[in-house]
């Protein structure tokens, strides 16, 4: 790995990759829905697709055509607290690449017209959204975790937002966050000798200089929505307090999280879908951020069904509390993180996007190697205290379905009590 700074400040990370023949390279902004005011929330996302609707030299269809010429990928996401523009290509086309999307990230008209009808693809997008019960529920439980907090805003914004922005509140936005303190460039691939001159072409005038966002940390209010909809399912979500990014204990909460829901032979999916067969889906995540994090376990089953299985997971919860997780889940868990970890890294998109995020989002590069050795130094002991912490909070609460009944005696400070026992 290799960090650079063109004449500008603007940070570049590379990776050399000499075994294959393919390049990925991205433009990350460090602006997600996080540093967006209520009024503004889901302007990040709009202006995501907004530079893919024509620029100075090219239209929409040319954009397009470029790539589909060449054989290659183009694409972007936008999430709580970054925004990424990405193409993978081949090596020789790298030039092509870059041309493009420096093009795009400088030189996007944001002409009215496509706005007017980029703004109704969102709306449906958004409809789309809350058309699905086990998409909808995760963004009531950011709500239902932070509060009025911008972690709580969903990426897509909503409607009265959306139709209140014009091209200049695009502008504006862009000229306090698409800054170069907050752009990170990154190339992984069959990249030459020639890519730093290749990018300080493109990138090297970029002017535009502002401090990085203010950010407020987040306080977890443990909240309960309910959204009552026609569904076959109720839709399900418990959240409680995780670990930020650069906790010593990630790598701990993210083995804890495979135990409790991460895969087929987790607790919650063995004894909820395996044993029980309460549930087709069941699982649970962690979402690191900044300065915060979020445990979250979902659940969609029959209205009938919802309250043994809110039983059944609160026992599973009790029994971690009390127990904690054995020798033979600790080194499965080590072995599980290893390898999720050397095989995500096996495409040029996957250490493109890594090179990023560890500049962007901790201000370091960690090698493969020391990753593996934390993973390995992880101990019982420090599962326990990770437990011990995540489980001193009531639960924040989300539901999609038709009845609230099953919550009306379901206890979310049962877990805090269990440990004051």
């Amino acid at each position: 790995m290799i960090k650079k700074h063109l004449s500008n400040g603007v940070r570049v990370v590379l990776e050399k990759i000499d075994s294959c023949r393919s390049v990925s390279f991205g433009i990350w902004v460090k602006t997600g829905s996080r540093n967006e005011s209520p009024e503004l929330n889901g302007i990040s996302h709009f202006i995501e697709h907004m530079l893919f609707k024509g620029t100075e030299r090219y239209s929409t269809k040319e954009i397009a055509e470029v790539f589909d010429g060449i054989g290659g990928n183009v694409n972007a996401f936008t999430t709580k607290e970054y925004t990424c523009y990405y193409a993978k290509v081949l090596d020789e086309h790298l030039p092509i690449a870059v041309d493009v999307l420096a093009e795009m990230y400088f030189k996007s008209v944001l002409d009215e017209g496509e706005l007017t009808k980029e703004r109704n693809v969102i709306l449906e997008e958004i409809s789309m959204y809350e058309d699905t019960p086990d998409d909808l529920v995760h963004d009531l439980l950011a709500k239902a975790s932070y509060g009025t907090h911008s972690l709580g805003y969903p990426i897509l914004g909503t409607e009265a937002n959306l139709q209140a922005m014009t091209s200049a509140t695009l502008r504006e936005y862009m000229s306090k966050h698409y800054t170069v303190e907050n752009t990170v460039i990154s190339v992984a691939g069959n990249i030459d000798d020639n890519i730093l001159d290749l990018l300080e072409s493109h990138f090297g005038s970029f002017e535009p200089h502002n401090s990085e966002s203010v950010i407020v940390p987040p306080v977890f209010v443990a909240d309960s929505i309910y959204h009552e909809k026609q569904t076959e399912q109720n839709h399900i979500c418990l959240s409680l307090p995780g670990l930020p990014l650069k906790d010593s204990r990630y790598y701990g909460m993210i083995l804890l999280n495979n135990t409790i829901g991460g895969g087929m032979s987790s607790r919650l999916f063995q004894e909820i879908r395996e044993k029980r067969g309460l549930a087709y889906s069941v699982y649970s995540y962690h979402s690191a951020h900044l300065d915060s994090g979020l445990f979250t376990i979902y659940m969609g089953t029959a209205p009938k069904q919802t309250e043994e299985v809110l039983k059944v997971t609160m026992e599973l919860m009790e029994e971690l509390v009390a127990r904690g997780i054995t020798d033979k889940e600790l080194r499965k868990g080590k072995e599980q993180l290893k390898g999720s970890l050397i095989l995500s890294l096996e495409s040029t998109s996957s250490r493109m996007n890594r090179l990023a995020k560890n500049e962007m989002m901790l201000g370091e590069q960690t090698s493969i190697d020391e990753v593996l050795e934390r993973i390995e130094g992880i101990t019982l002991e420090q599962i326990q205290e990770v437990i011990t912490e995540l489980c001193s909070h009531p639960f924040a609460l989300a539901m999609v379905g038709q009845s609230d009944a099953a919550l009306r005696t379901f206890r979310r400070d049962q877990l805090v009590n269990t440990r004051t026992n």
